[in-house]
């Protein structure tokens, strides 16, 4: 059962005491309004649309979303149910990024922001990804834009960034990917600055999916017939996150770093006291509110040694995630977990599209 947040109660939900007494923030990663407006009770400041989200969200309303997707086909009478797909996407994040203007104007542009991700059709298209990054920028003030830590994709970052684009780097797992994203940042707010533009309001952020990387060791680890500890490999994702954190704050990166893909609460409470974002999806944020763990500043904790070495020495994957030179740019797209998030991004794509023929051409043999 999750705690009520009574009228006049001094209770505060664990993820709410987080955000009132860390510097850590919370966004939900969704685009759900209503799963929104419960993250906002709870000290949300942000939230998070792609294509997966927005296809679970249309499915669940298209009692809500079939006029407004006819709509849309009416008025653009030429348009593919792609173009009509990505137009609905793009109502959606406005409708979010309205939401959460109140914690934009207060936190001044780091925060109160709605992450919209580019096509991910577009990943191996540096000058495709940065045309359509404007587009979305301008759907909204408190918008950011995700952009693939793909080897198209960091340059992408860097021209986005000098264009006064806040962006978002997703697609993201490795060490090598996190720096060479907050590079590209920081070239692109030097190129802005030397031409003398603000970029005070800009809140750069950039995504590990912790879960996703320990989705593959675990994979490798059967595929392989690895035998290790299997709790070692909850542990991945939040030694590689750790180990960001701290380059970045000894080299003054202006990027902040964000914690998604969850799979275990270690994700969030681990992470807990850095000026970092944790985005769970809202049926997490649920279990975290229910659950018992104690609010502490873990962020600067190191994992295990001991688990760091038996992770590097089992999985070549974890080395080059964990290292910081373990993958070259040109290497980024073809490592694992990069390929299987692409591949379920693309799918996504697909299934948006039928959902909008759906619509557009109900099929008439449908009993």
């Amino acid at each position: 059962m999750i705690r009520p947040m009574a009228t006049g109660s001094t209770w505060k939900s664990p993820l709410h005491e987080m955000t009132q007494t860390t510097a850590t923030c919370l966004w939900n990663d969704s685009a759900d309004l209503d799963e929104l407006r419960l993250s906002l009770e709870h000290g949300g400041v942000g939230a998070t649309c792609n294509p997966v989200i927005a296809h679970t969200v249309l499915k669940t309303r298209i009692a809500e979303w079939r006029p407004r997707i006819a709509a849309l086909a009416r008025d653009m009478p030429t348009a593919t149910e792609d173009q009509i797909g990505w137009a609905a996407v793009e109502l959606l994040s406005a409708d979010a990024a309205a939401l959460l203007l109140p914690a934009f104007a207060a936190h001044h542009g780091q925060n109160g922001r709605l992450s919209i991700q580019t096509d991910p059709r577009l990943y191996r298209d540096s000058g495709a990804i940065v045309e359509q990054a404007r587009r979305f920028d301008a759907l909204a003030p408190n918008m950011i834009v995700k952009i693939p830590a793909t080897s198209a994709g960091i340059p992408a970052i860097e021209a986005a960034t000098a264009l006064g684009i806040s962006i978002n780097a997703t697609v993201s797992f490795t060490l090598p990917q996190c720096l060479a994203v907050a590079e590209a940042v920081e070239r692109g707010l030097k190129r802005r600055e030397a031409d003398g533009d603000d970029v005070s309001r800009m809140g750069p952020v950039c995504t590990i999916m912790v879960g996703r990387l320990d989705d593959w060791l675990k994979a490798v680890m059967d595929h392989e017939g690895i035998t290790t500890d299997p709790g070692h490999l909850e542990w991945a994702g939040v030694a590689v996150f750790k180990k960001a954190y701290r380059i970045f704050r000894e080299r003054g990166y202006r990027t902040r770093l964000l914690s998604a893909a969850f799979r275990n609460h270690m994700h969030w409470s681990e992470l807990v006291g850095g000026d970092v974002v944790i985005s769970p999806p809202w049926a997490w944020q649920q279990r975290f509110i229910a659950s018992d763990l104690t609010v502490s500043s873990r962020i600067d904790a190191p994992v295990d040694p001991r688990i760091v070495d038996d992770l590097s020495r089992r999985f070549a994957d974890f080395r080059r995630a964990y290292d910081e030179k373990g993958l070259t740019a040109v290497e980024f797209d073809d490592f694992a977990p990069t390929r299987r998030t692409l591949r379920q991004f693309l799918a996504a794509c697909a299934d948006l599209n039928q959902l909008v023929r759906d619509v557009m051409l109900p099929n008439p043999d449908a009993t």
